[in-house]
């Protein structure tokens, strides 16, 4: 075996507070499994603007307790440098997720910070919103989201204003993400780093504090049969207190999916976006002759939904469909506001929002960006998050979306339409907005470098048959928005395409919108464009 691999091994052995994965290396090691070593040792677990994410497993790549606990150390010294002294930390209920919390509370704790955690699992809004509640300075949350079983990770909020950001408990942005890796990077030793055990464990009473607040978005309770499914993550007994406060009818449970499992055993993926991921839902709404199906992510932060479509039966609704409704019922009851939403997302926001003479901006994908624009009335990003109520969560947050949601379909109800007129009220005003995203699973990352590079080297003039009238390399953008890797194209017929690299997975991904008459002439055109847009990622 290699003798350097060998002594980085044996150093991180020595320095691992957790006997089970220091364990599984001396296994490794004592096999002579140099494969496997260098796959566990190919450089320390990136932190960036999503925090840590990654499988879980022993050594610098992966996601353990020594990894959590160099990145909390590291957190620390970022704190100290800015004058930072609080932080609350919650968890979600993955393979890991307490562990690394009371391994971050013991780093914390140990470097004199004032600690507080979150009394149990809980969603990702949950956390949000107690980082602003408490006035602290700094937000940790334990989850990988709608990652795979094997995956963990860990979010970092900031409060109020730091670095001239003004952050009010949202995710991190760069160089904040950058300043933190390059105080990761110092820590050099985890047993070196003091450890303490002071800390408040929050009672209910963060939890109430929430669902009090968020349930004020529906005024209007009613008594619609809505399936729900938390998708065996931590949603369901959150928003099962917002709604019973907020007066509505017992949200009808998918029982196969409604209690956490890390282990999430009848989904492939556990993401509402994935193929088949919400099909028990689907049944369960057919078996109770529902109106609504609401689906969260694993820790509760998105939400997606499906309706009885008088056409197909029932379907889910694309990210965007929701964005609509969600923008054009809130526009109608609000005399101004700002409205925003990523790239990636449908343009139809933007129209909505010129027509009811509401402030518009777009910015790059993900909440990180959406929260820092000040006073947001509603944002969304297509890939199913939505702040229907920015001022008590300052982020994408799946059950005050599901309770809105809730709302404007009994509203609808009492006025003999449901949410497919509402879109279709919409499509008569602006036209169609027909959007798909195209996703590439890749094994090696390099893979994306690759194909992006022969994009901008070469581009194509034309896809489908359709003229590529201009691109934008997002890299070197021309409007407000800062720099990104990824390309914006223009083709003739009304057609808008996104390439870029995923932030959270091994993909590229491509962004199509067609504005067409209607949804028929919409999906003919996507269907051309499909194959030749898979051909130019692969």
């Amino acid at each position: 075996m290699d003798a350097h691999l060998l002594a980085e091994v044996e150093n991180w052995i020595a320095d691992d507070p957790d006997e089970n994965t220091a364990a599984e290396l001396r296994a490794l090691v004592r096999e002579g499994n140099e494969t496997q070593l260098r796959k566990y040792f190919s450089g320390f677990l990136q932190f960036g603007t999503a925090g840590l994410r990654g499988p879980i497993g022993p050594g610098p790549s992966c996601m353990n307790r020594a990894v959590v606990g160099r990145t909390a150390a590291g957190i620390v010294r970022y704190m100290k440098d800015r004058g930072l002294t609080s932080v609350v930390i919650g968890r979600d209920a993955r393979h890991g997720s307490e562990d690394f919390t009371f391994e971050s509370a013991e780093i914390f704790s140990g470097a004199g910070m004032n600690v507080f955690i979150l009394p149990r699992p809980l969603p990702t809004p949950v956390l949000a919103f107690a980082t602003n509640e408490l006035a602290v300075d700094v937000g940790v949350m334990v989850t990988a989201s709608h990652n795979p079983p094997q995956d963990n990770g860990y979010k970092v909020y900031l409060g109020g204003t730091v670095d001239d950001i003004h952050y009010r408990g949202s995710q991190i942005i760069s160089p904040t993400d950058q300043a933190i890796a390059h105080e990761i990077e110092k820590i050099t030793s985890l047993a070196s780093q003091p450890r303490g055990s002071q800390w408040a464990i929050l009672d209910e009473d963060i939890v109430e504090k929430y669902v009090m607040r968020t349930k004020v978005l529906a005024p209007r309770p009613g008594n619609l049969k809505i399936v729900y499914t938390a998708m065996h993550g931590v949603g369901t007994k959150t928003l099962q207190r917002v709604f019973h406060r907020a007066g509505f009818a017992s949200l009808i449970l998918v029982d196969a999916q409604a209690e956490p499992d890390p282990d999430f055993p009848t989904v492939a993926f556990p993401n509402p976006e994935e193929p088949g991921a919400i099909d028990l839902a689907l049944e369960t709404a057919r078996a109770f002759d529902a109106d609504l199906v609401i689906a969260n992510d694993p820790d509760a932060d998105r939400c997606a939904a499906a309706v009885n479509d008088p056409e197909s039966g029932w379907r889910m609704l694309r990210g965007d469909e929701l964005g609509v409704i969600f923008g054009e019922s809130i526009a109608r009851t609000r005399n101004q506001g700002t409205f925003a939403n990523s790239i990636v997302s449908s343009s139809i926001l933007s129209k909505i929002s010129k027509h009811y003479g509401f402030q518009f901006f777009e910015t790059l994908t993900g909440f990180k960006y959406l929260a820092k624009i000040e006073n947001l009335t509603f944002g969304y990003e297509e890939a199913l998050g939505y702040a229907v109520d920015a001022h008590t969560v300052n982020d994408k947050d799946g059950i005050s979306a599901a309770l809105l949601l809730a709302q404007i379909a009994t509203d609808l109800h009492h006025q003999g339409k449901t949410l497919l007129d509402l879109l279709d009220e919409v499509w008569a005003r602006h036209g169609f907005h027909g959007t798909e995203q195209i996703s590439v699973r890749v094994d090696d990352l390099s893979q994306v470098t690759r194909v992006l590079a022969a994009l901008r080297t070469t581009p194509p003039s034309d896809i489908a048959g359709h003229l590529v009238k201009k691109i934008e390399d997002l890299a070197q953008p021309t409007g407000d928005l800062p720099p990104t890797d990824g390309l914006r194209l223009w083709l003739d017929g009304d057609i808008r395409i996104i390439i870029r690299p995923s932030g959270t997975e091994a993909k590229i991904k491509c962004y199509v919108e067609v504005i067409t008459i209607n949804s028929k002439d919409s999906q003919v055109l996507l269907n051309q464009l499909r194959m030749p847009l898979k051909a130019l990622l692969s």
